[in-house]
């Protein structure tokens, strides 16, 4: 074993356990391995049944609010092991400061990240606080709403319905985004050249409604990465980038980014590429392994997601991740999602249009991404012989659809 973000070990019981207790209790929970050293290994405690009544005064004297923990002793190696639960009533103090995990290292959370804890402990999403600017107009959110859902005015009820206004507070600051105008950061687009030194135009869309920022930023888009081909008497729109991917991604970073956070929502253009780029990780209760199956929903900003939703701006909510791949399925090429502590970055690449005949169709199918296959576990999975099977393998290739692995007798292939 070796320590981590959610384990550490402790050689003794001094009172700097303790704030590690108030990280777990703050966050996702964690253990901490009492009479280990840093490396993982087991120097066991002279009296664990005492240890573990020292460790739970500590706690019980020094972190407010009362953490929910365990104790268990390890007997064959005379080892105590504390588990901490990721409580609900944050922020957890210890000394009146709060603390948090830094991939192994336990340190002091700033102010942002303490009004964050007190927000979740108080269970306020950042988007519910009252609006600074309490002066507000929709006409754009009300053109839509028109458009979309066919109401006749954005009036006062219907801005309760859609939980942006209450007579106890106000316009709250999900109101304020979707106002006219606004002083929150916005999108920032940058179109580069032959590289990243080269920027073709630089613009920035900003305290306006957020919607409206979607909108131009599509537009933006489309100036880029659409045209029109004429086929005989016909115009066919083609699509460098599926419209449909760069809709998801840009309107996900909208509804998820943490608006807290003075930071743009970055959108790089490339000729072969584009990366979008939100602030602020995932939202709390959500894993990197959760968000990159596209198969859970939870929102950054609920109050925002239900108006994107409500509007059409995106289709159901929690599927925009398989929406992306989705729209890259004729592709050979496909979208990638990085995921940091505090920025969430979409890559969306020129597709690779696969042109296949029905024969070289059947054999894509049967090549996988992750497990290379040799020509003859492909044969067995075709209609048709060995010969035919490796010539269209070798057509693949030759396409850039499908890789080579190895040499030889161990010659297999991957898409």
């Amino acid at each position: 074993m070796k320590e981590t973000r959610r384990l550490e070990f402790k050689s003794e019981i001094s009172n700097t356990f303790l704030k590690t207790v108030s990280a777990f209790a703050n966050y996702d929970g964690g253990r901490i391995f009492f009479g280990y050293y840093d490396n993982g290994k087991a120097v066991g405690l002279e009296d664990p049944e005492q240890a573990c009544l020292n460790i739970e005064n500590k706690i019980n004297d020094s972190i407010r609010p009362q953490p929910d923990y365990e104790l268990a002793i390890q007997e064959s190696s005379r080892t105590v092991v504390l588990t901490v639960e990721g409580g609900l009533n944050k922020p957890y103090t210890y000394r009146s400061k709060a603390y948090r995990r830094n991939d192994t290292a336990t340190i002091e959370v700033d102010e942002l990240e303490l009004a964050r804890l007190v927000l979740q402990g108080k269970n306020v999403d950042y988007e519910e606080l009252p609006a600074e600017d309490q002066e507000l107009t929709f006409s754009f959110l009300e053109k839509k709403a028109k458009e979309e859902i066919g109401i006749e005015s954005l009036n006062r009820d219907v801005l309760k319905t859609l939980d942006l206004y209450s007579d106890a507070q106000g316009y709250n600051r999900a109101a304020e985004l979707l106002a006219d105008k606004n002083d929150y950061p916005g999108i920032d687009i940058a179109r580069f050249g032959a590289d990243i030194n080269t920027i073709l135009k630089r613009k920035t869309i900003q305290h306006q409604s957020i919607l409206n920022e979607l909108e131009k930023t599509i537009s933006i888009f489309r100036d880029y990465y659409q045209y029109e081909e004429i086929k005989g008497s016909y115009r066919e729109n083609v699509e460098l980038i599926p419209e449909t991917a760069f809709r998801e991604a840009v309107a996900n970073a909208l509804m998820h980014r943490a608006w807290d956070v003075n930071a743009q929502i970055r959108v790089l253009m490339f000729d072969d590429r584009i990366e979008v780029t939100s602030p602020g990780g995932l939202p709390v209760g959500l894993s990197e392994e959760e968000y990159l199956k596209g198969n859970v929903s939870v929102l950054g900003n609920p109050i925002l997601g239900n108006i994107f939703y409500r509007l059409h701006l995106v289709e159901i909510l929690g599927t925009g991740i398989r929406r992306i791949r989705e729209s890259y399925r004729d592709s050979a090429n496909n979208p990638e999602f990085e995921v940091s502590e505090n920025s969430i970055k979409v890559t969306l690449p020129v597709m690779n249009v696969l042109k296949l005949s029905e024969d070289e169709e059947l054999v894509y199918k049967a090549l996988s991404k992750t497990m290379p296959r040799s020509s003859g576990e492909i044969t067995e999975a075709v209609p048709f012989g060995k010969s035919k099977t490796t010539t269209i393998l070798k057509k693949l290739v030759k396409n850039n659809y499908v890789t080579v692995v190895g040499r030889g007798r161990g010659t297999k292939y991957k898409l």
